[in-house]
């Protein structure tokens, strides 16, 4: 009888603690092409809240998938390309760079930033964000990409080589720009986005909307 007694509270401690665990915040992004949802990680908690608050306060609703390209990413976020007419967000985040554990695999979803030499820092854009797609990788292929970010002091690890060969992505990206979470449904929104005609400064030819963000 004592060890039942043992076991019961054993397991309603257990239980207890897996309520109080906090659960990955999920935002539900609805396009003009279906839907997407990305879960945030914890890992990144500046980008991640700025992420909720922009968000929560529909800054993201109503602007364009205005940078697509093929077999790389699909980048939205840029208030300036509102449907309807919004200030620019204009500040930067400091950069959250979380190697090993958040990189550039199918289905990451990072900040955008502007170029090195006039951003040293890697500070992120505000608002701008890019989900990848990428590239399927061969062994010969992915090495040259190792050994070009090893000559910059970046590790690719055996985990994050064996993510690439089995889906795919961006990995001269890592280490450069701050991965703050991954899609967990609409791949296939992402890889319909990603396949549609685009002009010569890679913006869709038909828009394409981020009609809303909701935080679920």
């Amino acid at each position: 009888m004592r060890i039942r007694l043992l076991c019961f509270l054993f397991l309603i401690g257990a239980l207890a603690a897996e309520a109080k665990k906090p659960h990955p915040a999920v935002v539900r992004l609805e396009t003009t092409m279906g839907m997407i949802r990305v879960e945030l990680s914890d890992e990144t908690p500046l980008h991640r809240d700025n992420f909720l608050r922009l968000a929560r306060e529909g800054q993201l609703d109503c602007t364009l998938f205005h940078r697509v390209i093929k077999r790389f990413m699909i980048q939205g976020g840029d208030t300036r390309s509102l449907i309807k007419s919004r200030d620019s967000i204009d500040y930067t985040l400091p950069a959250e760079i979380r190697l090993p554990w958040l990189f550039h695999v199918r289905g990451a979803l990072a900040a955008a930033r502007e170029p090195d030499d006039v951003n040293p820092e890697w500070r992120s854009s505000g608002s701008q964000f890019y989900i990848v797609y990428g590239e399927s990788w061969s062994e010969t292929a992915l090495g040259k990409v190792r050994g070009m970010l090893d000559e910059k002091g970046i590790e690719m690890s055996r985990d994050m080589w064996n993510d690439y060969m089995q889906y795919g992505g961006s990995p001269h990206l890592d280490g450069q720009y701050t991965v703050f979470g991954h899609v967990i449904d609409g791949m296939k929104v992402v890889k319909a986005i990603q396949s549609v005609a685009t002009d010569s400064t890679d913006r869709p030819i038909s828009d394409v909307i981020l009609l809303k963000a909701v935080v679920e």
